[in-house]
Parts: structure tokens; sequence; C-alpha cells
């Protein structure tokens, strides 16, 4: 069988990355510039700032990672990139670059779903195996999706009002904690105890989430210590937290695996790095005896290996956009692949 390569593109936030991908599972290159120190003065992503240096770098990316590869566009098969959902100005620098790279090139461009793109990072740690769930933690999203075959998603839950990353980073910036709080938080919370007694919000039968509580919870009690002059413990504050959201995750995590038979479990999206939801499902799937799937540390934040990997699948599916693809910022997993 013919070898598949797919030259993806990601640009939905503050990372430009293009990457090179073999058969949907093999990375053959992948460059990526972050501007994680542009904005970490701003306490966030500015969305205009995002899209003017996506454009002053896409070029180059391309070309270093053609050059890593040290292949060239006639070698690809197709291209792909991420359409959605993201920052409506940064995702249209990464798609009229692939309109243009079709149209130059004469390969078919395929449309992704940046979530889908999240999922499919696992496909670098091992193979699938149906039916599945994928519990997807980003910045931007909280979501269980149940796939039952090979690029089929549907949403069983999702949060309400913030992300569990977008709680992350606004409980960090509360304490004190520069952007991009996660990880910091997570570095916090392994030498700390729990010791703040907060709000465990959504704790029903269903399976969506709801971190805007527990944001408001962890405010109030920085105000009211505040005021009372009295010193908050960062690190039994980030413990708190991060049990408390775990806990959560988990719970309901664990109850879609019993009710839906799954044979295995993903974990997705940025917040897939975080050590102690890493430990904590872990344990839950040793005990249900079902089959876990994480991605690598460097496929957990946004990449183009993921793109290309969701990419191969969506390219043998034979999803193809023309040269009228828009960007979505608010494009839903749900409708993909169905």
């Amino acid at each position: 069988m013919k070898d598949i390569y797919v030259f993806a593109i990601e640009t939905s936030c503050d990372e430009t990355s293009a990457s090179i991908i073999k058969n949907g599972n093999v990375d053959v290159a992948t460059v990526t510039s972050t501007q994680i120190d542009i904005h970490k003065k701003f306490g966030g992503v500015v969305p205009e700032i995002a899209s003017r240096n996506h454009s002053a770098v896409i070029t180059m990316v391309f070309e270093e990672c053609l050059k890593k590869a040290n292949l060239t566009f006639n070698d690809m098969d197709a291209i792909a990139v991420t359409y959605g959902p993201g920052l409506n100005g940064a995702l249209l620098v990464g798609v009229e670059a692939a309109k243009a790279l079709s149209y130059a090139t004469n390969r078919p461009l395929v449309p992704v779903n940046h979530m889908a793109g999240h999922i499919y990072a696992n496909k670098f740690s091992g193979d699938f195996k149906f039916p599945l769930l994928a519990l997807v933690v980003s910045g931007g999203h909280t979501e269980l999706i149940y796939m039952e075959k090979e690029y089929s998603f549907k949403k069983i839950g999702g949060t309400l009002d913030d992300s569990v990353g977008e709680a992350y980073d606004k409980v960090a910036r509360v304490i004190g904690i520069p952007y991009p709080g996660g990880p910091e938080m997570d570095k916090l919370a392994q030498v700390g105890k729990h010791s703040y007694n907060l709000p465990h919000a959504k704790n029903d039968k269903s399976y969506d989430f709801s971190f805007s509580g527990i944001k408001s919870a962890v405010i109030n009690l920085v105000h009211n210590e505040t005021q009372r002059k009295r010193e908050i413990n960062k690190e039994d504050l980030a413990t708190s937290f991060q049990e408390t959201v775990v806990d959560i995750l988990v719970k309901k995590t664990e109850r879609a695996i019993k009710e839906y038979e799954v044979k295995q479990l993903l974990l997705a999206g940025g917040v897939s790095a975080n050590s102690g939801l890493r430990k904590a499902i872990k344990e839950v799937c040793n005990n249900l005896g079902v089959s876990l799937l994480m991605p690598e540390l460097r496929y957990c934040t946004d990449n183009a290996s993921m793109i290309g990997a969701a990419g191969y699948q969506a390219y043998l599916k034979g999803d193809r956009a023309d040269f009228s693809l828009d960007p979505n910022p608010g494009l839903d997993l749900d409708k993909e692949g169905v």
C-alpha cells in the first residue's frame, strides 16, 4: 500500500505550526513557532496580535518543516488545515495559506476540526479500540466524546460555562501566577495539601461540567482573606483546586465508561498534560480494565502533528473543501464525521 503524506497546518490560537504526517501516525517533521512570551505580558492571548504574528512567520514555518523532512510539496497527498474552533483571525491565516498551497500544488484541501486533532494526537501513542470514549480538556473545551468507529464523534457531555483550562488560568491569575497559569498551578499542587473547601459544581448524574462556580469561589476566597489581611497559601489552594476539579472530571468519565461499555479511554487537549489528572485517570482505567491512551506531552498543546493525524483519517473518509472554505470559530465537534 502506498504511503500517504499529509501536510498539516495549525493556527487556531497562538501557535503557528506545520507538520508532515505519514499514514496518520508517523510524525515525519513538525515545526512550531510559539507566541507565549509575546502574550504573557498581556496576561492572555490578544487575538489581533496573534493573527499578525501568524502572518509574519507562517511561510518560514512551512519552509523549515519541508527542509526538516527533506521533502517537497510534490511528495504530499493532501493539505490539511484547522478551520475551527479557535480565534477567527488566527484561523483565517492558516486557512488562507492552506487554500493557496492547495491551489498551487493541486493537492486536495482537507478541513480538520481542532478538537478532532486533539483526540487524534493519541494516534502517536497507540491504536484506537472501538467503541471508545475521549475526555477532551483544553483551554476552550471540556467534553466527553463517544466514538463508535474511526472519525465518528458524538458529544455526550460538555461544559456549560468555563472550560477547565480557562478556569485554571483564571484561578492562577487571581493568586498571582502569570499566564499561562495551568502548568505552574499543576506544579504547586504537587507540594501543597487539600486545605480549602471548594464547590463541586454539576456534581450530578449528567455528563455536563461547570467550572465557573469553583472559579468564583476562589476569587471570593482570595478577596475575603485579603480583606482580613490573611495570606493565602498558594500551594494549598492549588492542591485544593486541582483535586476538586480532577475529582469531578474523573467521576463523570468513570460513569460514562461503564454506561457506554467502551474498550478504551483517550485523554486529549492541553490539560491532558496535567499530572494530577493523568494519575487519576490511570487509576480508573486500571480498576475498570479499560485500555488508556494519553498523548505524549509534546502533543498535548496545540500542534500541527495532531491535525495531520486527524487529517489523514478525514482524507481517507473523503472529506474535501473547496476554495470557499472559511474559518468557523464556533465549530462543534459533534457535527463532524457522524
